[in-house]
C-alpha cells in the first residue's frame, strides 16, 4: 500500500507478529507511521511503514433474510396499535422448537459426573485405576499399590510395559482421593495402604 492512500480512522489488514489482523489506525505517530489498535487482541500497535498494511479490512455483513410473517398476527397487531390498545391485540410468537425437545435432541453428555453409581456416562474402560478399585473392593481388606498391581496383572485384563506401575497407581490413587474427597473410591488407612471406600 502507498502512504498517500492510508487514512486515519480506517481499519486495515496489517501484518503483526507474523499474522494478518485487523488494525484500526487512530493517529499519526510523530516519528513516522501510525499508532493503531489491534482489533483481535485489543492491544495498541505501531505501524512504522505502509508496507505492513495489506489493504482495507473487509467488512463482513450478514445477509438480511426476511422470514415469512404470519399475516393474521401482523394484521391484529396493526389494528391494536391503531386503536391504541396495545395489550389486547399483540401476540407473542412461540418458539418453533420447545426447550424440552431441544434438550432431548442433544442426548446425554456422557461425561464423568464424579459420583458413584452415576448412570448415563460412557462405558468405563479398563484402566489400572478402575481395575485396582475393583480388586480392592473384592478383597475387602487394605492393600498396598504393589499388591493391587499384582492382582490386576493376574486377572489378565490389563498389561503394562512400564517398570513402575505401582508408583503410577499410587499417584493416581492419591490424586483421586484429593480431587474427589468423600466421593473417592479409595481411602488411605495407613502408610502406603489403601482400603475401598464404603458405599
Amino acid at each position: 500500500m502507498k502512504k498517500d492512500n492510508v487514512k486515519v480512522g480506517q481499519t486495515y489488514a496489517a501484518k503483526v507478529s507474523g499474522n494478518v489482523v485487523p488494525v484500526r489506525l487512530d493517529k499519526v505517530n510523530v516519528r513516522g507511521g501510525w499508532d493503531g489498535l489491534n482489533l483481535r487482541s485489543g492491544k495498541p500497535v505501531r505501524i512504522r511503514s505502509s508496507q505492513r498494511l495489506r489493504g482495507l479490512w473487509p467488512k463482513r455483513t450478514m445477509p438480511i433474510i426476511a422470514e415469512k410473517a404470519d399475516d393474521k398476527g401482523v394484521a391484529e397487531t396493526v389494528a391494536a396499535v391503531e386503536k391504541g390498545n396495545l395489550a389486547e391485540g399483540v401476540t407473542v410468537p412461540e418458539a418453533k422448537k420447545s426447550r424440552e425437545a431441544a434438550r432431548d435432541a442433544t442426548g446425554e453428555s456422557g461425561r464423568d459426573t464424579g459420583e458413584r453409581d452415576a448412570t448415563g456416562g460412557k462405558q468405563v474402560r479398563n484402566s489400572l485405576l478402575n481395575l485396582a478399585a475393583k480388586v480392592l473392593f473384592e478383597a475387602g481388606e487394605p492393600m498396598t499399590c504393589k499388591e493391587m498391581v499384582e492382582k490386576v496383572l493376574a486377572t489378565g485384563l490389563w498389561q503394562t510395559k512400564g517398570r513402575t506401575p505401582s508408583a503410577t497407581l499410587y499417584s493416581a490413587v492419591l490424586r483421586e482421593c484429593q480431587s474427589k474427597g468423600a466421593a473417592a473410591r479409595f481411602r488411605k488407612v495407613g502408610k502406603g495402604k489403601f482400603a475401598a471406600a464404603s458405599k
